[in-house]
This record gives C-alpha cells, sequence and structure tokens, in this order.
C-alpha cells in the first residue's frame, strides 16, 4: 500500500525494516541497533539535509497516512518536545501480550511510560474493561537535532528491561509529544500476525 501519495506535509520518510531502498542507504544496518538508530545511521548517508524524520516501522504495515501527518504537526505543536508518537486504545484481550506494548501520557499530551506490561496495573491483576488503556503504534517523528544525540546516549535500566528505545528519551530528561488517534491496529509481530494481515489486506484489496 503506497501511503507516500496521500502524506499532505512533505518531510523524509525513513521506513527501518527496508531502510528506504529508493535511497540505495544503509542496505545492510548492523541489527544490533534498534530502529531509532538505523534511522540515524540512514540520516547520516543521505547527502540532503532534512529537520525531520518519520519512522514508520515495518510491523504497523496499515498505518494511516492521517496518522503521519498528525505526529509530524504534534511535534511542531510542541517545542519543547524532540520525539513525537501515536497511540490508540488497548483492546482488552491485548492488555497482557508484551509485543503490544502500552502507553501512559501526562494531562499534556506528553509521555510518562512505555512498557510491554498491562500499565496502569491495578491491585486486581486483571484488566479493568472500563479503562482507557493506550496501545503505542510503530511510528515516531524525531527533531534531527536530537537524532543524531540519540546513539550517544548512554543505554537506561528501564530502556534494558523493557527493550524499548522510548525509555531512553524518557530516562534521559526529554519529552515526548503523544497524539490519541483512532486505529484498527494490525501489528506484525509474529509469524502467525504475517497471515493474519495478508489475509486482512486481500478482503480489502489493499496492496
Amino acid at each position: 500500500m503506497d501511503i507516500n501519495n496521500k502524506i499532505k506535509l512533505s518531510y523524509l520518510n525513513i521506513d527501518v525494516v527496508d531502510l528506504v531502498p529508493d535511497v540505495n542507504c544503509c542496505p545492510n544496518p548492523p541489527m544490533d541497533l534498534n530502529s531509532t538508530e538505523r534511522c540515524n545511521e540512514a540520516l547520516q548517508k543521505l547527502e540532503k539535509q532534512y529537520d525531520i524524520v518519520v519512522n514508520i516501522q515495518g510491523d504497523e504495515p496499515l498505518i494511516e497516512p492521517e496518522i503521519i501527518d498528525g505526529v509530524v504537526k504534534a511535534l511542531q505543536a510542541a517545542p519543547d518536545a524532540v520525539f513525537s508518537t501515536a497511540v490508540t486504545s488497548l483492546k482488552p484481550e491485548d492488555g497482557f501480550d508484551p509485543n503490544r506494548v502500552k502507553c501512559v501520557v501526562d494531562n499534556h499530551g506528553y509521555a510518562i511510560y512505555f512498557s510491554r506490561g498491562l500499565v496502569p496495573f491495578n491491585k486486581s491483576g486483571t484488566v479493568n474493561q472500563q479503562f482507557p488503556y493506550l496501545l503505542h503504534l510503530g511510528i515516531q517523528r524525531y527533531d534531527t537535532k536530537f537524532l543524531k544525540i540519540y546513539p550517544d546516549l548512554p543505554p537506561t535500566p528501564l530502556q534494558l528491561e523493557e527493550d524499548l528505545e522510548q525509555l531512553k528519551v524518557l530516562e534521559n530528561g526529554y519529552k515526548m509529544k503523544v497524539i490519541k488517534v483512532d486505529h484498527e491496529a494490525h501489528g506484525v509481530d509474529t509469524p502467525e500476525d504475517v497471515d493474519k494481515i495478508e489475509s486482512f489486506m486481500r478482503e480489502r484489496n489493499l496492496s
């Protein structure tokens, strides 16, 4: 599904799985790097200069163009943040799935925490069907100045424990803007998810 022609804003879009094969940069990135570090590596190999970079992760193949634009606009409107991302409603059945990353935000729309576990976690140890849990989507927008700094920041305890690159941003004191969107998430995290997404795309004539 080609979304590039539907995006209203103009900026560099780096897919961290294919690493923009159209510009022939970083065809074989080191796999021990996280997606943010691979975006920075790809950016350094491009000859042009860009103000922002959008990272659309390959495990979110059906992300809508409107969400991409929304993430870009969110960071433009939050000069105190260096990073923006998107969340949607978490399905109750995904509450304890470690492949579905959860997010908690403050009253001003800034990220407080990301976790593979259910957050917030109540005393009953069950999913509260009435609570608006948030699912993190695989899209991130960076200020390029911060993107160049990120690889040099030391790994942090929470980042390493959860294996989530966003936590290194928060633990080092940087702010991350989060937008809430209405999106039917179809994350691809396991081989079984590939079959599901292929069937979904065939049913809707998506390619």
